[in-house]
């Protein structure tokens, strides 16, 4: 795999402004390519409603799977989203993973706004 970076990849990003409500956060985790941001996790300050588009795969990936089951509620307080990963053919040790992230994700300390405490 090459470490350079897609000739579609756009040559600029527009400013996005801060969108009252939400806080985001992006972090370089190594997913594929070292010293790139790969992991972005958005936290609503109030449950916020949520929908899914999926593949018709009859081989989804672990976090497609988790997303169907927990989409049907229709909010969410926060969203995880990863790139330079498929997800894809990762049995156990992907649908296990995908829980860990939810529950991490989920974990007081990760929703907790800044300059407060979650306890």
């Amino acid at each position: 795999m090459s470490g350079s970076v897609s000739p579609l990849a756009p040559k600029s990003y527009a400013n996005v402004p801060a969108l009252r409500g939400v806080r985001m956060a992006t972090a370089s985790a190594g997913i594929k390519y070292k010293n790139r941001t790969d992991v972005l996790m958005m936290v609503f300050d109030k449950p916020a409603a949520v929908a899914g588009v999926f593949t018709r795969s009859k081989c989804p990936s672990a976090p497609v799977d988790f997303c169907r089951a927990n989409l049907p509620h229709g909010t969410a307080r926060a969203v995880v989203v990863n790139s330079g990963n498929a997800n894809a053919f990762t049995g156990l040790k992907g649908r296990d993973a995908t829980a860990l992230t939810a529950k991490s994700a989920a974990a007081p300390e990760a929703q907790t706004k800044p300059g407060t405490s979650s306890q």
